[in-house]
């Protein structure tokens, strides 16, 4: 379960909770919305300031039945609530943390270069079998999407599942102030972000701030597989939990992928064991699913529970989504983001579907170090699987970008696969949809 309804509050707790002025009627609030074009009516709207200054919108929200507004110096005809704060964001911090004190010590924090959106989806559903629970909507997991989601999270909530990002150091630290995380899950480090960050080592010191949050009393489920994520144990005053393919307590085996390269295995644990079958494609999703199912067994879900629960289990938009085209092609859809490790991991998923044709529409995979060296060493991987590569929006796969990739793939059909990834800002997912449709 997730997100059917919202914490209530009072403008005037709002205020306080953000240090803020009240300048209007103490009207009661529906959670939040940063969004004007999303916001729902009863919600408080906060102007961010970032490339755009979200006060230029304060009227659009108002007219869209914000009843409040928070604002650090811009008023607004139209009769709604006001609450002067010295900065929109931090107030949005502030009152994330005051919101988060109205739920129990049931929150799951998530981070890691790869598979953060998927685990925090496949948790959601592990708990949600147990427990009325929360989780951050499609990737909401910086310092406006995580405070939102906990503010937008039912006044019920039972249990909060919290996706963290990051794109530099203190970051995470700082949305740890306002989940204050029980269980804390760190999936990989990897080469994301590097250029912000100095390179890997930089990615594991900002994504170890997490488990550095933890309370003694709380659980610190690590990547056994993956050196730098294991080496954060010796970080935290928390229980710790491991899960991998190779070691671990939580360890996939015996696993197997279907025509659709859908998982079945085998998990071990200290709580038993368990036959595991996922609706999703990808065989890098059953380390995903031992990290989910870690975090609900670290919680108290019963083993049998977290199995049954991953059974029916749906992901957010353009993660390993797989279509059949209208010739009869299978359209691989990962275009939600990218680095190298992700790329691997999907060329892998697209090497295990039974074709006679595998093609791979890769685009820029951004803010990453030495980015044209990343990228032919990736190309180099496509060849060494026996993959076609067409290159869209960069050359630095070492082949010339295609103007037209719509026209470069118009002769799929049967016995023909296309993986279609990139990070979020070449927007590969209109050109999968329209692959789709064709």
């Amino acid at each position: 379960m997730s997100n059917f309804g919202a914490v209530r509050f009072t403008a005037a707790q709002a205020a306080s909770a953000s240090q803020g002025v009240l300048d209007g009627p103490d009207v009661t609030l529906d959670g939040v919305s940063f969004d004007s074009r999303a916001l729902q009516p009863g919600q408080l709207f906060i102007p961010i300031v970032a490339d755009r200054d979200g006060h230029n919108f304060i009227a659009g929200a108002i007219a869209a039945g914000a009843p409040a507004y928070f604002t650090s110096g811009h008023r607004a005809s139209g009769g709604a609530t006001a609450v002067e704060v010295a900065d929109t964001t931090r107030a949005l911090l502030d009152l994330g943390a005051w919101g988060r004190s109205r739920f129990p010590d049931r929150v799951v924090g998530i981070t890691g270069s790869v598979g953060k959106t998927s685990v925090k989806d496949l948790a959601r559903e592990v708990l949600g079998a147990r427990w009325r629970t929360a989780a951050s909507e499609k990737s909401l997991n910086n310092d406006w999407g995580l405070p939102a989601t906990v503010l937008n999270a039912p006044d019920d909530s039972e249990a909060l599942v919290l996706e963290m990002g990051m794109r530099g150091l203190g970051e995470i630290a700082r949305l740890c102030t306002v989940a204050r995380p029980t269980v804390g899950v760190v999936t990989r480090v990897a080469a994301a972000h590097t250029e912000r960050l100095g390179g890997i080592d930089g990615v594991a010191r900002a994504k170890a701030e997490l488990v550095e949050s933890l309370p003694a009393s709380g659980w610190a489920v690590l990547n056994a597989d993956d050196e730098r994520v294991l080496a954060m144990a010796s970080l935290t005053a928390a229980q710790v939990l491991t899960f991998g393919a190779h070691g671990g307590e939580v360890r996939v085996e015996g696993l197997v992928l279907d025509d659709r390269a859908r998982p079945r295995f085998i998990l071990r644990t200290p709580w038993g064991s368990a036959d595991v079958a996922l609706p999703i494609s990808g065989v890098h999703m059953a380390l995903n699913a031992a990290a989910a199912v870690a975090a609900g067994l670290a919680v108290g879900v019963p083993l049998d529970v977290c199995a049954a629960a991953l059974a029916t289990v749906t992901l957010s938009p353009w993660r390993m989504e797989m279509h059949r085209s209208m010739g009869g092609a299978v359209i691989l859809n990962d275009a939600y983001n990218a680095n190298p490790a992700s790329m691997l991991a999907a060329l892998d998923t697209l090497v295990s579907l039974p074709a006679q044709r595998r093609i791979a529409v890769l685009g820029l995979m951004a803010e990453i170090e030495d980015p044209e060296q990343e990228h032919r060493a990736l190309a180099d991987e496509v060849r060494a699987r026996g993959i076609e590569l067409i290159a869209v929006g960069t050359d630095w796969y070492g082949v010339t970008a295609t103007q037209d990739p719509l026209a470069a793939l118009a002769a799929l059909g049967p016995g023909t696969a296309v993986l279609v990834k990139a990070s979020r800002v070449a927007g590969l997912e209109r050109l999968a949809a329209q692959l789709v449709a064709r």
